[in-house]
């Protein structure tokens, strides 16, 4: 079974610990920012299950934007690489 949008962009960040994605998508009608770390999801404005299996980003999102920032994340000073990806922009990096 291929990978949904958030298991690529967790390989993704699997594959580049370097940098943090930051993920701004929207789930029925509901928006989320994810960030995404070495391969783990974990979503800023909601709950986020203990279980890392269970994936953060849904088949049912709408990916809209995604960041490329430099690790280790700092919220005070965030150090960007690539601001406003688009999801179809972004699977020239997969």
């Amino acid at each position: 079974m291929p990978a949904n949008q958030g298991q690529q962009l967790e390989i993704y960040s699997s594959n580049h610990p370097q940098e943090v994605l930051l993920v701004k998508l929207k789930i029925d009608d509901e928006l989320d920012e994810v960030m995404i770390f070495k391969g783990f999801s974990s979503s800023l404005m909601r709950s986020t299950a203990f279980d890392p299996d269970v994936s953060v980003i849904s088949d049912r999102a709408e990916i809209l934007t995604i960041d490329r920032l430099v690790a280790p994340y700092k919220p005070n000073q965030p150090n960007y690489l690539q601001q406003g990806i688009t999801w179809e922009e972004f699977q020239d990096y997969l």
